[in-house]
């Protein structure tokens, strides 16, 4: 099944390619604008979230630094070194709670332990009785030793970021281990929202396994990016509806080996809200453009497609063989020089038309004179004969009564003629009556019998005596002449023309067939045409027109048919009704 597609105007055409190139070149730069803005975006969050590392970094190594200076103090005042060797927690306190409450103002933890890591005095933050059994921590920094160790410490689901400095006196087998001081902060929720009111908004994630040590976020947004975290790296990650750009960076132990992880988000919500801003503004300056482009492009487009229409118009016009048209363009440019070569154009073709009419005219006449000079040559020769044989001879009365018909025959033919010509000529008919066509076709044979004769030709008819047909006698008479004349004057040397009639659904054919050699194939298409003819010694081509024109003013019609065993066959249709 074939669809057609309503045909476009060339106005619309231009429409639509203006609106389609508009929209694939805003939609290849919203694509390039969009696809640098999101990338632009996606590096700025990546650096945003780098920078965050980096204060992060640095805070948190103050705040190290600071509880290891202090502890590096205590460990050096020989007052609270001797305290320290008593190993009394009310002597400890007593004589190091005020230095350290001096230095230190934040809730920290500062815990007093012996060399094996059992706890024997709390400074601040938390009580010793918080802390039970021994710390691990201790054993663990032992192989730093005289150096302090930092690293994060988990005690049940709290995450701690401890320093443990050593104190040692000396002994008769050298510098041995007194005490040791371990002294940190509790990683929670409030020290992460404190890193991210310093650090302009990043998000923080502490993980120690699977669980969520501490974060700034919701605690099942914090779990779902944990997971995510700990499947995919650093990629993106949505969480709680909101997408980050993270950054991880591993929580060491004291000993150096991995205990935990730091996620520091970045989101990247704002960027998306400006995307989308983006996006809605290259819309509406999409639809402005293409509004603006269609608008300026309807503007131009009239202006050029007007003068084609009126062309275009014209043209038909002239097809129609009217070439009084004219197309009106004011203007200088390429569509103005067409429009007055196209007026020039209708005016050769109006003064070549007229020149031809003339010509054909004077043409027409010529052959028309010379057909009829033709037709009435034989008549008018056998009335100038007969009257010069009476004028100059003494006939017998008989003979003269011979001339005397021949001369009335040949004066009633040029008369029958001149009427004939002169019906056509007025559109003149006589009566149409219901005549037998045999004897109609016989006459006519019988009017070229000494023709047909002379050259040997045979005339066969095969028409039923009881086919009728309504029909104007004399013209369909006239028909059958032309018909057997063109068939006798075609076979010089002789043959046969076959005359044959039969009834075809509710109509009369009539089928004249010759044995000579057929009809010319350069003539075939315009047989039928006035002046058209091909091979004869007389005449101009006017009777198989005539004769058509005849059938066709009875209804019928008249043509040529194929025949396979050569010569031409003639066949016209008359109504029987």
């Amino acid at each position: 099944m074939t669809v057609r597609l309503p045909r476009l105007s060339l106005l619309w055409k231009v429409l639509l390619s203006t609106s389609v190139a508009i929209t694939a070149l805003f939609a290849a730069t919203a694509w390039i604008v969009l696809d640098h803005a999101a990338r632009s975006m996606s590096e700025s969050a990546g650096q945003e979230v780098g920078a965050s590392f980096r204060a992060y970094q640095s805070l948190w190594r103050a705040r190290a630094d600071r509880l290891a200076s202090v502890s590096s103090i205590l460990s050096a005042m020989s007052d609270v070194r001797a305290a320290f060797g008593t190993a009394d927690e009310a002597t400890i306190r007593d004589t190091a709670a005020e230095m350290w409450a001096r230095v230190s103002d934040e809730n920290a933890v500062f815990l007093v332990a012996d060399p094996r890591g059992r706890v024997i005095a709390s400074l601040g933050g938390e009580s010793r009785h918080a802390w039970p059994g021994s710390l691990d921590i201790v054993r663990q920094a032992s192989s730093k030793f005289p150096d302090q160790a930092t690293g994060f410490v988990l005690r049940g689901r709290r995450l701690y970021h401890m320093t443990v400095t050593p104190v040692f006196v000396q002994s008769t087998g050298g510098p041995a281990l007194l005490n040791a001081l371990v002294a940190g902060y509790e990683v929670s929720d409030a020290a992460a929202g404190r890193l991210k009111e310093d650090t302009g908004g990043s998000e923080f994630v502490f993980t120690v396994g699977d669980a969520v040590a501490a974060s700034t976020i919701p605690a099942a947004a914090a779990a779902d990016a944990a997971r995510q975290l700990r499947n995919g790296g650093n990629r993106r990650i949505h969480a709680g509806g909101i997408e980050y750009v993270p950054l991880v960076t591993a929580l060491n132990d004291v000993s150096g080996a991995p205990l935990g992880r730091l996620a520091i988000l970045r989101s990247f919500e704002g960027s998306r809200v400006r995307i989308a801003a983006l996006q809605r503004n290259v819309a509406l300056l999409w639809l402005a453009s293409i509004i603006a482009g269609l608008l300026l492009t309807y503007v131009l487009a009239r202006r050029i497609i007007e003068p084609v229409q009126m062309l275009d118009r014209a043209a038909a016009e002239v097809a129609k063989q009217n070439y009084d048209c004219m197309v009106v363009v004011k203007s200088d440019d390429e569509l103005g020089r067409l429009a007055r070569t196209f007026n020039a154009m209708c005016a050769s073709l109006r003064q070549a038309r007229e020149d031809l009419v003339r010509t054909e005219r004077i043409a027409t006449i010529g052959r028309l004179a010379t057909s009829i000079v033709h037709d009435l040559r034989n008549p008018l020769a056998a009335i100038y004969g007969g009257s010069e044989m009476l004028m100059e001879a003494e006939l017998p009365r008989a003979h003269q009564q011979r001339l005397a018909r021949n001369m009335y025959r040949a004066s009633r033919t040029i008369q029958q003629l001149l009427d004939h010509l002169l019906d056509v000529c007025r559109g003149k008919r006589e009566e149409r009556t219901g005549w037998p066509l045999e004897p109609v076709a016989s006459s006519a044979a019988a009017s070229l019998a000494a023709a047909a004769e002379a050259r040997g030709v045979q005339v066969v008819m095969e028409i039923p005596p009881d086919l009728e047909a309504p029909v104007e006698r004399s013209r369909i008479e006239r028909v059958f002449l032309n018909l057997i004349a063109n068939a006798v004057e075609a076979m010089p040397d002789g043959g046969t023309v076959r005359v044959s009639a039969g009834a075809e659904d509710g109509s009369v054919v009539v089928r004249v067939r010759d044995t000579g050699p057929g009809v010319p194939p350069e003539i075939r298409g315009k047989l039928f045409q006035p002046f058209v003819t091909a091979g004869k010694k007389n005449g101009l081509g006017l009777g198989l027109a005539l004769a058509r024109q005849a059938v066709l003013d009875h209804g019928g019609d008249m043509w040529v048919e194929n025949c396979p065993n050569g010569g031409a066959c003639f066949a016209f249709r008359l109504p029987r009704g």
